[in-house]
């Protein structure tokens, strides 16, 4: 017999109001996943997601402003059949946009003491519930969480999912932090049960649309995904996949806890998004068709592979041109910029396919005091990273954020170690690019806070292989509904963009011959009562067969040099080139020109 308990269950019923966006709802004949799609159509689908995230909407979106194309039961089509999800963005400018919601609820089966039990206690609910009605309701989010004796690793079980061609997710916090307020380690996500995705720029209504499947009474429903770093740039073909912004709301997903696991799957259903109870209840069913119960501990190292070709873009010689015209800029008496953060992508091709999770997995031992991400719509790249910076942290009104720039290489020994602290510590170039970036976000917080505390105003610190001047900053929101100003205020940081932020992103832009995609944009987590946001640095995009593409950024302020800059990149790209063979003729090496 089951035993199952039910709690936290939250129900706020709306209004809707009919969608006036031009919607591609029923572009494919069947309302949920199944085998009977012809090739035509299949081609015809992925022709159409082309054509729109490579629409881009150039104008400024505001609170007043929404110019929205959209398609709602779109994702590529999957293994064994197509995989269909819905689309959660929807007009805004409609005042149903701002309620949750009609249900919203979490139910907590019996504990189990193996993933296998897991399995057969959340297929049981689902069985249960296909023949429930959905709550009189014509839009929800139920979410069904089993708690698992047995402690396994998050990035092993989604390790184990590498046969599913579905979105993936993959979030781990700081060691020793409040990732969840309590003992959550790290989560993964397999499939969504709702995504939010657009070709335009994300604005207030789109956070809105994720916000409606959010509560605070359900605070492990959250929303996982990433936002460009500019998304008035034209998109290249390696992150089309990603729209401007892509979040997903995993439908399986695995806790990894202190002590312990949790399985748990998410159903999501709109009606007003042509998206039914049964619809979602299918494309569940369809997914845990292909889930695995069988976790085998993969290992955290990447195999010796050696590396075919290493393309730099920009090369050491157009880098150095670059730099140089940055400081012209800098220096003009008429000039307002007084930093920009120029970028490089390496993309390398190694004899071997590179598993994105081993290479994250492999990240591990850089991880201290780091984020960990790991965000693959379906059928595309993935895109990873392990990164340090904090853009922000939202406990109900209580708000924390990070000033980090300045960069030196950590000492062979402790003595040295110190010597080169105290060198980045009284350095006059790296003080200068360090004080642009904790006063900016001092000012940013101000504009939404009662009171701004900072502690320290300058330290240092640590990792494994660098280390960083840095600054931590609290402050109080005057209301949650200041998490969306804070977040289009706070990204770009001066720390991957510059200051002024529009003369650097202008020169940046005309700069820069490579598509940043996500790189250097905000990357964490929406939820109903906290959210998390680190900045994406430290990252890679890898395509399995295509190899990756590696970036990294450094500060220009008055008094760089071009080449310390170049091994500042170097540096940064370390953590990743570190873990291939790159002890080839250098013949081999090439920079594109």
């Amino acid at each position: 017999m089951k035993s199952r308990s039910y709690k936290a269950i939250y129900t706020n019923s709306s209004n809707h109001i009919p969608n006036h966006h031009f919607a591609i709802s029923h572009f494919l004949s069947s309302p949920f996943p199944s085998c009977s799609l012809t090739l035509n159509k299949l081609m015809a689908t992925a022709t159409i997601h082309k054509w729109l995230t490579h629409f881009t909407d150039t104008l400024p979106f505001s609170k007043k402003q929404q110019h929205s194309l959209y398609f709602t039961n779109y994702h590529k089509p999957m293994c064994q059949g197509c995989y269909l999800s819905m689309n959660g963005c929807k007009e805004g400018k409609h005042q149903y946009a701002r309620n949750s919601v009609g249900t919203i609820e979490t139910r907590t089966l019996a504990p189990v003491a193996s993933l296998a039990r897991a399995m057969y206690s959340v297929n049981m609910a689902v069985s249960d519930m296909k023949s429930e009605a959905p709550y009189g309701s014509s839009c929800g989010i139920v979410r069904v969480q089993v708690p698992i004796e047995e402690h396994v690793e998050a990035i092993d079980w989604l390790h184990s999912q590498n046969h599913i061609l579905l979105p993936r997710c993959f979030f781990s916090g700081r060691e020793h932090s409040a990732f969840s307020g309590g003992n959550l380690v790290s989560v993964a996500g397999v499939g969504s049960a709702v995504f939010f995705s657009q070709p335009h720029p994300f604005s207030y209504w789109d956070w809105i649309s994720i916000r409606r499947f959010l509560s605070e009474r359900c605070p492990l429903i959250r929303a996982y995904g990433a936002i460009r770093f500019n998304a008035k740039t034209k998109v290249s073909s390696e992150w089309l996949a990603f729209g401007s912004f892509y979040f997903m709301i995993p439908q399986v997903e695995f806790n990894e806890l202190e002590g312990g696991s949790m399985l748990t799957i998410t159903i999501a259903w709109d009606n007003d998004l042509s998206w039914s109870w049964e619809n979602a209840i299918n494309a569940l069913q369809e997914t845990l068709c292909n889930i695995s119960s069988s976790i085998v501990k993969f290992p955290k190292q990447t195999p010796p592979t050696l590396i075919l070709s290493s393309h730099n873009v920009p090369s050491k010689g157009d880098w150095d041109l670059a730099v140089r015209r940055a400081l012209q800029m800098i220096e003009k008496n008429d000039s307002l910029l007084t930093k920009v953060v120029l970028a490089r992508s390496t993309r390398v091709e190694p004899t071997a396919d590179i598993d994105p999770l081993t290479w994250l997995a492999s990240l591990k031992v850089e991880g201290e005091n780091a984020y960990q991400f790991f965000l693959q719509p379906p059928n595309a790249p993935a895109f990873i990273g392990n990164t340090p910076e904090q853009l922000f942290h939202r406990k109900s009104l209580h708000i924390t954020s990070e000033a980090l720039a300045g960069t030196r290489a950590r000492g062979v020994s402790p003595a040295l170690d110190r010597q080169i602290e105290l060198d980045l510590l009284t350095s006059p170039k790296d003080d200068i690019e360090f004080t642009i970036v904790r006063d900016t976000i001092r000012r940013k917080l101000e504009a939404v806070c009662d009171k701004v505390v900072m502690k320290p105003s300058k330290m240092i610190r640590k990792l494994p292989r660098i280390q960083h001047l840095f600054a931590q900053l609290a402050g109080r929101l005057r209301s949650e509904e200041d998490e969306f100003e804070i977040l289009s205020s706070l990204h770009p940081s001066p720390a991957v963009c510059g200051f002024p932020t529009e003369e650097a992103q202008l020169l940046i832009a005309e700069t820069e011959v490579f598509d940043r995609g996500m790189y250097a944009g905000p990357v964490g987590w929406f939820g109903g009562g906290e959210s998390e946001f680190a900045v994406g640095i430290r990252s890679a995009l890898v395509e399995k067969d295509q190899g990756a593409f590696i970036y990294a950024g450094t500060g220009i302020v008055e008094g760089s040099n071009p080449y310390l800059e170049w091994d500042e990149l170097e540096l940064k790209t370390s953590q990743f080139t570190k873990l291939l063979k790159l002890d080839l003729p250098q013949r081999q090496k090439v920079d594109c020109k």
